[in-house]
């Protein structure tokens, strides 16, 4: 199916007016990327004059310093925020970090699927493998956390011709892969519609903070900025905002606070709906059905 297939134009005003639950505006999802990086795999760099290395000692550590301590930071941001939260897995966490699925399991969280690892992207991969890796993802977060996860985030956001298909093959409900809109919006597949949930780019702290290098306090400001003309627009067409974060960036001491002050922030307005990404798929099917 052709990229010009998937999805048909459609203006963001002529889409019908609705709000969320509770008259809200603005949905959002929190989605923490919990990743694991092979000793010898590519990843994330904040060094890139040893990202050829072998080993590549600083980068690979930076990483690791995100599941040994920043995501246990971020646990603690989001606990005492009380906010839902959707997080994006790598299902080798369960094998190698079992004390991590753990904690968001006691917490409630809820599971997107995000491939194996982030070292493996699907680009390139035969449609059997692909295949092979999205019912192993799936059945390996489903025997970790008790239930097969309703969402998917491809590694780097990187698909196939065949991603969407395999998706709602696989009994997937909703893809964040899709940077498209600021609503939900149906994508065709061979196999039925499969529901494209908003996801960040520009205000993913993989780009402002690691790519753009901006400082903490432009971290904050560009998503408030963000959220204050998404609710201004969300007074005819409620919106969604999706704040995706990785321990090895948002968890560092000098970064963690501006993100309390964000859904501090965020959390004193009205008209704002915190929901996990699943919670927003529902509410949109039973709204519009499939035909928007």
């Amino acid at each position: 199916m052709s990229e010009f297939a998937r999805y048909p134009y459609r203006a963001i005003v002529d889409h019908p007016p609705f709000r969320w639950p509770e008259e809200a505006r603005v949905a959002v999802w929190i989605i923490p990327n919990v990743e694991y990086f092979p000793f010898a795999g590519p990843g994330a760099v904040i060094n890139e004059r040893t990202a050829s290395f072998r080993p590549d000692v600083v980068n690979h550590s930076w990483r690791d310093y995100g599941i040994r301590v920043g995501f246990w930071r971020l646990v603690d941001c989001l606990d005492q925020a009380r906010v839902p939260v959707t997080a994006a897995l790598n299902s080798l966490v369960c094998d190698h970090y079992p004390q991590v699925v753990e904690a968001g399991v006691r917490r409630g969280w809820e599971w997107m699927g995000h491939g194996e690892t982030n070292s493996r992207w699907l680009v390139g991969l035969e449609a059997e493998e692909e295949a092979a890796l999205i019912a192993r993802v799936r059945g390996r977060i489903a025997e970790a956390t008790g239930k097969p996860p309703s969402g998917w985030l491809s590694p780097g956001l990187s698909e196939t011709e065949r991603t969407p298909e395999l998706l709602r093959q696989a009994g997937v409900e909703y893809v964040a892969d899709w940077v498209a809109d600021e609503v939900p919006f149906w994508m065709q597949t061979a196999h039925g519609p499969l529901l494209a949930l908003p996801y960040s780019i520009e205000i993913n702290d993989m780009e402002l903070i690691l790519r753009q290098r901006r400082s903490g306090p432009e971290f904050r400001e560009r998503l408030i900025d963000q959220f204050e003309q998404l609710w201004r627009d969300g007074d005819r067409v409620a919106r969604v905002m999706a704040i995706a974060l990785h321990p090895f960036l948002i968890g560092q001491p000098h970064r963690i606070r501006y993100l309390a002050e964000v859904l501090d922030y965020l959390r004193s307005h009205n008209g704002v709906w915190f929901a996990t990404g699943s919670e927003i798929a529902r509410y949109y099917r039973e709204r519009f059905g499939e035909n928007l």
